[in-house]
């Protein structure tokens, strides 16, 4: 103590010598030899530290701060600390570049066989067929013309501009997703707090304003933030695997191993230490440093460390990855996403081995069926492209007995490489490439709308899994409960008090003892801070449990912290704190006259068993039986424990004079023959919300079991008053104990068919470890007893709630409560730490699910149709009556939008009403392959009739058997415009998805979707009514060579018509696009079964059929491009 007090002095002084100059001489200690003490270990930095600086108080003196006192916080101070030693923050990874993502949306199947066709058709326009005699080539070639060559490239740039599309919505997409969880991470990471003293206050700053010197508190559950010399320790351990990949904790004290490294985590204890290294100089910095310089070598040589620590940088300090706690002794190390989306982490990926957490359900189950899409889409494709072939090589041949001749075989080409367009018109419409985008839109609007239901999603799948969930295994403390804990009742001197008792009721050195015990056997982090509010209630701060107990002292008229002024912190003897373990903990405090005395508090049945003494109603010790103890049990401590009390027992224990010192390390032999001071009650309400929420959980067809550390008793009253239990029904309420005794062989080892016999009827695990906990989730993950396989949600806020956390499909980690090693193994943060949370988790998982499903239901209907139509019309007219532009705007642009308004649906309570879907119930239920078939089917019909009949309706000229490159006819344009309205009403219809009769029900609930349907439906107006003035504009003026098959390929009309508000990209007038005019009077066109034919107009044929474009100056481009 007295080195101390020398210390105070010397830094008093050092207080008001800041002005000094701002160089490294500036402090007695520079960087570089901090750096070199921090990669030492243990007795070779102890060795250091002795040689170089005497002691810690010789490297605290020479930076110039104080052990108690902490730094004076002086603004100029800091910065002067940060210009020399470095801010407490380490750059992120730089992102991937809007570039690099665009280059990664190119690698896809689809789009590289469509950019292989545009090519193939870009490269075959331009060439120029020597000039036969054409009559010699067959019929085929009707219509070739000199303008052709003009517009032959507006096909293939049509197809290349919709992969444009594809691709620039999809790294958009990706990007965005990127820059939120960016912004996300660094939300966590500004939140993130550390305790520090400066100017003899204990203060909480952001992590991120640590410096050099500063003195850290550091207690059970944190992530150190920075590297540091410890100063003064109680039973410290660390879990340092996420450096070293060793998974024992090691134990951290002043005389064997006192140097605390960034990035570990405290499983016990408490201390403080002084900060020797921040950010790029911490070890995890250095670590981070190494990667990020792409040091190949060094990845290789120390893989196993940066396996974890590439994450672990991968956002900033805080972005840790997911802490690994210990498990018993199996560990499992499993390096999960990190959170930038995982980014980056790819080549890491390749090189580790380690298992990765398994696809969600809904991702596994879209994989599959895109691929059965895809394969059912190629193989009509290759029918379609192998039946034109056929066809026209038997007709040209065989019918026409005609030879192959050199000269035209480039025209042969230009025909089979239509056909080829044709067949990749097919597969593109097959593919559903607006899936992708609706998974994302889903996801990412259920995140961003989660936050406001206090669920911070931390992996985006998660979310999704949610909606899958049987199982939820919760805490009871603080998610069930209001963790606002108060000593209700009390056992004193021999009596049962119903509620506190008077301060005189108690004799005077009971309460002496009583007033000692729990202000200094109390972590000094816990405190009770006065309301932030005038009349709120006090504010509880560190272990709730504590605070009650410090609570009951101020209901007695005491103050703790007078004890607390009198016995500082660094005065106490020994500590042994509170671990799962012990579930105890107990202060040692020497005294004057060289005697010791031990305070315990812990469970009141381990504490009872060490007790052989009990202070008696007269303030004195007598002796306490185990018959005493039995009595005590059954008349105190289980009525208390039947009302939903956790009991908790006070005992101390002296050390006289005289006798040889015990050996403190053998805990055993201390805390024992203790004498029981009192046992007190503590309650801990059950949260209002909660019943309710757990019955909807149950209706869900969600079985919520609670896993706690409480004694059986307590744990079964809080149940049934939560609603997990009712009366009357067979349902497990078993101890850790017995439940390991009930799953383990005689081996001692854990059988699955042992807990498959319990954990279908186990409701309640009380006095559980956090072992079992993990034993109890992997157990129901792992088990086949039922159809499904079980997906399990697990809530957790203590350290060692880690591996429960990570084996758990959806780990919940507590946002308030829940230490940082929780929070980083979790996938989603309760920001309020409440169960109706995760409700309303389940109700958005679902959620993402239907709305999944509603698009799949929209967009195979117009798959089903496109290809069908395409399929039949290419086989019986020889060209696809839906003309590969008029595809892609259905596809691009309809998809696009109908992901949009079907992934944005609202859920609604009725989404709890229904059982969860399981993994292996197919993406589409039964009822959205009827609905599917039924509207194709209706679909088809119209399309159909339309097609073979539709010039005897309206009275137009037919559009079928026109020559190949011929234009679209009016008669195709009134088929093209049905499908498409068709689809936009199925858009309305694909709303419901489990056969309900109303789809209009809650449609003005959702804006997005009004709009869009709206929006799309006066596009598509705009569209074919462009065409229609552009022929009447024809009809003015001969000159202007207009042609109905300006619709979609090439269109002349003015785009003034457009929508107002569509930011159109290229808006020439059209007519700049026209193929300059060769020859002043076009021949007239065979076509004669054209109306516009009629009107005495003549139509310029393009030699390029129709297949696939708009040129870039039309309207229908700039709508492709900007939506």
């Amino acid at each position: 103590m007295g080195d101390m007090a020398n210390n105070s002095v010397l830094y008093s002084g050092v207080k008001n010598s800041l002005k000094e100059a701002n160089h490294d001489g500036d402090f007695g200690i520079t960087l570089a030899e901090l750096r070199v003490l921090m990669d030492l270990r243990s007795t070779d930095a102890l060795r250091k530290i002795q040689e170089s600086y005497g002691d810690v108080y010789g490297i605290c003196t020479r930076l110039k701060t104080s052990p108690n006192e902490g730094l004076s916080g002086n603004p100029v101070d800091i910065e002067r600390r940060e210009a020399v030693f470095g801010k407490n923050f380490i750059p992120p990874k730089k992102p991937k570049t809007f570039l690099q993502l665009v280059w990664e949306a190119l690698q896809d199947v689809t789009l590289i066989i469509l950019e292989i066709a545009a090519i193939v058709s870009l490269g075959l326009s331009f060439y120029r067929p020597p000039e036969g005699d054409n009559a010699l080539c067959g019929e085929v070639s009707v219509g070739e013309e000199e303008g052709e060559g003009k517009t032959g490239w507006i096909e293939g740039a049509a197809i290349l501009l919709s992969v444009v599309c594809v691709v620039l919505v999809t790294a958009f997409n990706d990007w965005s997703k990127e820059k939120q969880f960016r912004g996300l991470q660094s939300r966590i990471e500004q939140e993130q707090k550390f305790t520090v003293i400066r100017g003899g206050q204990v203060i909480q700053i952001p992590v991120a304003d640590i410096i050099v010197g500063d003195i850290a508190q550091v207690k059970y559950g944190d992530l150190l933030p920075a590297d540091g010399i410890l100063i003064q320790g109680n039973d410290l351990k660390i879990d340092e695997s996420s450096l070293t990949g060793e998974s024992d904790h090691v134990r951290k004290s002043l005389d064997k191993d006192p140097l605390l490294l960034s990035g570990t985590h405290v499983m016990e204890g408490s201390g403080r230490m002084v900060v020797t290294a921040v950010g790029i100089n911490s070890q995890t910095g250095i670590i981070f440093t190494l990667l990020g310089a792409g040091g190949e070598e060094e990845e290789k040589k120390d893989e196993k460390k940066k396996e974890k620590k590439n994450k672990k940088q991968d956002g900033a300090i805080e972005n840790r990855n997911k802490a690994k706690a210990q498990d018993g002794a199996a560990m499992e190390m499993q390096p999960l996403k990190s959170e930038d989306g995982g980014d980056g982490d790819e080549k890491d990926k390749k090189k580790s081995n380690l298992p990765k957490k398994e696809k969600s359900v809904l991702q596994g189950k879209l994989t599959k069926l895109a691929v059965q899409i895809g394969k059912a889409g190629l193989l009509m494709s290759a029918i379609t492209v192998i039946i034109l072939v056929l066809y026209f090589v038997i007709d040209t041949f065989w019918v026409q007995k005609r030879q192959w001749l050199a000269e035209c075989t480039p025209i042969y080409i230009q025909y089979f490489v239509k056909f080829f367009i044709i067949g990749v018109t097919v597969l593109v419409v097959a593919v559903p490439e607006g899936l992708p985008l609706a998974v994302t839109i889903s996801l990412a609007y259920s995140v961003k709308k989660m936050m406001k239901d206090n669920n911070l999603v931390r992996h985006l799948d998660a979310c999704e899994t949610m909606g899958n969930a049987t199982a939820i295994c919760s805490d009871k403390t603080g998610t069930l409960t209001m963790n606002r804990m108060t000593v209700v009742q009390a056992y004193i001197n021999e009596k049962h008090y119903k509620k506190v008792p008077e301060p005189e009721a108690i004799p005077p050195n009971i309460l002496s003892y009583l007033v000692t015990g729990i202000s200094v056997n109390c972590a000094y982090t816990s405190k009770i801070l006065p309301p932030e509010k005038e009349g709120g209630l006090p504010r509880h701060v560190g272990n709730k449990t504590e605070c009650a107990l410090l609570g009951f002292l101020l209901d007695l008229k005491r103050d703790y912290q007078d004890v607390r002024n009198e016995i500082p912190e660094e005065s106490l003897y020994k500590v042994y704190t509170f671990n799962s373990v012990r579930k105890s903990m107990s202060t040692v405090l020497k005294n004057s006259d060289g005697s010791y005395r031990i305070f315990s508090k812990g469970a009141s049945e381990i504490i009872l068993k060490k007790c052989f003494k009990i202070l008696s109603a007269n303030g004195e010790a007598k002796v306490f039986r185990p018959r005493d103890r039995d009595d005590i049990i059954k008349t105190v401590i289980e009525p208390m424990a039947s009302e939903g009390l956790r009991t908790i027992c006070l005992a101390f224990r002296d050390f006289p004079a005289g006798e040889p010192e015990p050996d403190w390390d053998n805990e055993n032999d201390i805390v024992t023959g203790l004498t029981c001071i009192a046992v007190v009650g503590i309650e801990d309400p059950v949260r209002p919300e909660v019943p309710d929420a757990i019955k909807k959980c149950q209706k869900a067809g969600i079985t919520v079991r609670m896993v706690t550390g409480d004694n059986i008793n307590t744990a079964r009253a809080i149940a049934s008053k939560c609603g997990i239990l009712h009366p009357g029904e067979d349902f497990l309420c078993i101890e850790g104990k017995d439940f390991n005794r009930r799953i383990r062989n005689e081996k001692g080892e854990i059988e699955q068919e042992r807990i498959d016999k319990i954990w279908p009827k186990l409701r309640v695990l009380a006095r559980s470890s956090p072992t079992d906990k993990h034993t109890l989730v992997k157990g129901i993950i792992d088990s086949t007893v039922s159809d499904h396989r079980q997906v399990v949600a697990v809530t957790g806020d203590g350290t060692n709630d880690g591996p429960a956390l990570k084996k758990a499909d959806v780990g919940f980690a507590m946002g308030i409560a829940g230490t940082d090693v929780a929070k980083e193994a979790s996938d989603i943060i309760l920001t309020d730490d409440n169960f109706t949370s995760i409700v309303k988790a389940v109700m958005w998982g679902r959620n993402v699910y239907d709305s999944i499903s509603k698009f799949l239901q929209f967009q195979l209907t117009v798959n089903v149709v496109a290809v069908i139509v395409a399929f039949t019309g290419a086989c019986i007219t020889q060209d696809s009556p839906l003309k590969a532009v008029q595809m892609l705007w259905v596809n691009l642009i309809m998809d696009t939008l109908a992901s949009l308004a079907l992934a944005t649906e609202p859920p609604t309570e009725s989404l709890l009403l229904r059982k969860p879907y399981g993994r292996n119930k197919p993406l589409i239920s039964r009822t959205m392959m009827k609905n599917i078939l039924g509207h194709a089917f209706y679909q088809l019909v119209v399309v159909f009739t339309l097609l073979f009949a539709g010039e005897k309706f309206f009275d137009i000229d037919s559009g079928r058997n026109a020559p190949l490159h011929a234009p679209p006819s009016e008669h195709y344009t009134i088929v093209f415009n049905t499908f498409v309205l068709m689809q936009l009403f199925n858009e309305i219809n694909a709303r419901k998805i489990h056969g309900e009769r109303n789809v209009f029900e809650g449609i003005f609930n959702n804006i997005i979707f009004c709009t869009i349907v709206l929006g799309t439906f006066v596009i598509q107006i705009r569209v074919v009514n462009a065409f229609r003035s552009s022929l009447y504009e024809g009809l003015e003026k001969p000159e202007s060579r207009s042609s109905i098959h300006n619709f979609m390929t090439h269109p002349e009309f003015r785009i003034e018509d457009s929508e107002p508000h569509i930011p159109l990209i290229d808006d020439t007038d059209a007519e700049d696009d026209a193929p300059t005019k060769r020859n002043s009077s076009p021949p007239p066109s065979p076509n004669k079964n054209n109306n516009a034919v009629d009107s005495g107009i003549y139509l310029t044929i393009e030699m390029n059929k129709s297949a696939t474009s708009s040129s870039p100056g039309s309207p229908l481009h700039s709508l492709e491009t900007s939506l």
